[in-house]
């Protein structure tokens, strides 16, 4: 006799209860302190965008972008479930949009046939519009606002660049052959967040246009900060880059292109000049410092410092070899700063465990990944709202949660706080919230009392 499917010991009712229950109880946390530290009143300040009469403004069209990827939803069209979500729009104090409201909001961020600037000899990016500025303006906002709680006194900026894939017909094709989209990001670490963001089509190289995504990430520091340092891979090893650094008195490692001069200084080296860093079952990590100048037509008289290259060699031992076929690899980094080598190389591979990450929860945790439109300036403002939302979760993680979620990953904030059951009453003209748990409980309490004693924006 067939064994019959096991079933867990309940029936679906087909009487909707009309009680005001939400599953995203911890989520209006979220929207409370966009709102305290003046976030908010900034979109509406500097996102000028055109809506119905009776429209939704700019910042709760926002708002409900960020309760939808704190929920979990990734999509515009995951807003038609949210709406139906009564209980979470009374503790917001307004509606959810539709899909095609939001659309038509990120639309409104796109300039067709607007003007260009060249960010190399065949590569152009879009200017932003002033939408577009403005959600800037509103991240400028954010970021201040997380400084006034947590103070930092110095600003690593880690850079990268990642891709985006995407099969919309304006998508253009990146350098490994991927469809899409390449944004390039400056992420401040001490902080965890994200200063400044630029949007790219796939086939703009990630090795051009720096200097002015650099400027402005800078810009977007808050009043404060005594000491800058800058870490990224070869994509920013331009001669623009260094000069500007320097001439900024700003601090970098930056991996070098290995040019056939530079690798063939780094052959001369006699044994001697290399320093074990550590010894791997299967490799051999050493270090060097080795003497090069490279002709990069600077030919100023007086550099503001002096250049060093930190030579790295990658040697398998007896009898194994890298997939290549090699046995010996080597890299390069271009550094100003005077500390012992082998120093500067920790700390510039430490950027792995920063922008990288921050890559990883914008496209895998949050809704980065999920470009909702063929247009670029609807599909640049959803990045930037995303990185508006992983800034934000940031702040709420160092302004309000114990230490220990101080580094917990979005879906983890889900688990424990955000997709917790409530029951909204309205009695006597308030709005009660009734939470089913004693651990959300304890951490709602906690993080409203600690925004509330934040100083406003």
């Amino acid at each position: 006799m067939p064994q019959e499917t096991p079933r867990l010991p309940f029936e679906i009712d087909n009487t909707i209860d009309p009680t005001l229950v939400t599953s995203r109880a911890g989520v209006p946390l979220v929207i409370e302190l966009f709102r305290h530290l003046g976030v908010a009143a900034a979109i509406d300040a500097h996102v000028a965008i055109k809506q119905r009469q009776r429209g939704l403004p700019p910042a709760q069209l926002v708002e409900s972008l960020i309760v939808l990827w704190a929920s979990g939803g990734d999509r515009c069209q995951d807003l038609t479930t949210l709406r139906e979500d009564q209980a979470l729009a009374l503790l917001l104090g307004h509606p959810l949009p539709a899909a095609t409201t939001v659309r038509d909001f990120l639309e409104a961020f796109h300039v067709e046939d607007g003007p260009l600037w060249a960010a190399g000899l065949a590569a152009t990016i879009p200017r932003e519009s002033a939408p577009l500025a403005g959600l800037d303006t509103a991240n400028r906002t954010l970021i201040a606002g997380l400084q006034r709680g947590a103070r930092a006194r110095t600003a690593t900026l880690d850079v990268d660049a990642t891709l985006v894939e995407s099969h919309k017909d304006a998508a253009t094709v990146a350098y490994d052959g991927t469809r899409g989209y390449q944004p390039v990001v400056v992420l401040w670490a001490e902080q965890d967040v994200i200063l400044h963001d630029q949007f790219r089509d796939g086939h703009v190289p990630a090795g051009c246009g720096n200097v002015r995504v650099l400027e402005q990430a800078v810009g977007n520091l808050p009043q404060g900060i005594t000491e800058i340092a800058l870490r990224a891979d070869s994509a920013l090893y331009e001669t623009a880059v260094l000069r500007w650094c320097e001439d900024k008195q700003i601090a970098y490692a930056i991996s070098a292109d290995l040019s056939e001069q530079l690798k063939a200084e780094i052959l001369r080296l006699p044994e001697a000049a290399w320093q074990v860093e550590r010894e791997d079952p299967d490799v051999i990590r050493s270090w060097a410092e080795v003497a090069y100048v490279p002709s990069d037509g600077d030919h100023r008289k007086a550099r503001p410092c002096v250049r060093r290259y930190l030579a790295i060699r990658n040697q398998t031992r007896q009898g194994s070899l890298f997939a290549d076929g090699s046995s010996v690899r080597h890299f390069a980094v271009v550094t100003n700063r005077t500390d012992d080598g082998l120093t500067i190389l920790q700390w510039h591979r430490q950027k792995a465990g920063t922008v990288e990450h921050a890559h990883h929860v914008l496209k895998n945790e949050l809704a980065a990944a999920a470009l909702p439109s063929g247009k670029f300036g609807a599909n640049a403002a959803w990045f930037r709202l995303n990185v508006l939302t992983y800034n934000l979760l940031t702040a709420l993680k160092r302004l309000t949660l114990p230490g220990d979620l101080r580094t917990a990953r979005p879906k983890r904030l889900r688990f424990l706080l955000f997709n917790t059951v409530g029951k909204v009453i309205s009695h006597a003209r308030q709005t009660v919230l009734r939470l089913s748990g004693a651990l959300q409980h304890a951490l709602l309490v906690r993080a409203r009392g600690k925004i509330a004693r934040l100083a406003p924006a």
